[in-house]
């Protein structure tokens, strides 16, 4: 696996821990709740793409939804406007990286975000140089998962069409939903590339 950087860019922002406002505050709980989703399934899954639809507005305009969301979903969607729905994407594109996945999407206007969650590799700096150096790309992925030090992470990312993100990184070494990490800017480059798909 090659690896998505979870740091921020030193020209962002630090991350924020808490949501802010009313729409970051529902993306925030959805991200969170998909992480748990995802976490359920185990390690080593692939990537997975998920729609983010406002439910209430997706019930104004077809109140036949109402027959396949759970009550919870429901009640979420009659106390807060900005609740949202998840709705993972089946057969995705075919693709030789997360970016060329990534630049063949496209969102419809009655979708009002994506989501994201995809495993990553991390290393100490130094065993990421000396993998570097191995120029075989086989030999390269035996060095890196032999790594003692190496260490697994998912990433879920979610944006929104009105500029809020949110994300949670969970690390295999610490496989507990009290060890999430959460912030609004913690993979900055993931979040770019999302927002990407929603122009």
């Amino acid at each position: 696996m090659s690896r998505q950087s979870p740091e921020s860019s030193p020209t962002q922002p630090a991350p924020r821990s808490k949501p802010r406002g009313a729409r970051e505050t529902a993306l925030s709980r959805a991200v969170v709740e998909l992480e748990e989703h995802v976490a359920r399934l185990g390690w080593e899954a692939p990537v997975g793409v998920f729609a983010l639809v406002r439910t209430a507005a997706a019930l104004e305009t077809d109140p036949a939804i109402a027959d396949i969301l759970d009550d919870e979903a429901l009640a979420a969607a009659r106390t807060d406007p900005e609740s949202l729905t998840v709705i993972e994407q089946e057969d995705l594109p075919g693709s030789a990286d997360l970016e060329d996945l990534l630049g063949q999407l496209a969102w419809p206007e009655s979708v009002d975000g994506v989501a994201l969650s995809v495993e990553r590799l991390t290393l100490p700096a130094a065993a990421e140089a000396e993998a570097a150096a191995i120029e075989d790309p086989e030999e390269r992925v035996a060095f890196l998962q032999n790594r003692p030090d190496r260490d697994d992470v998912r990433i879920v990312v979610g944006v929104l069409r009105s500029g809020e993100s949110w994300c949670a990184i969970r690390a295999r070494s610490k496989d507990h939903k009290r060890s999430v990490a959460q912030g609004d800017t913690l993979v900055p480059g993931l979040i770019e590339a999302l927002r990407a798909t929603l122009l």
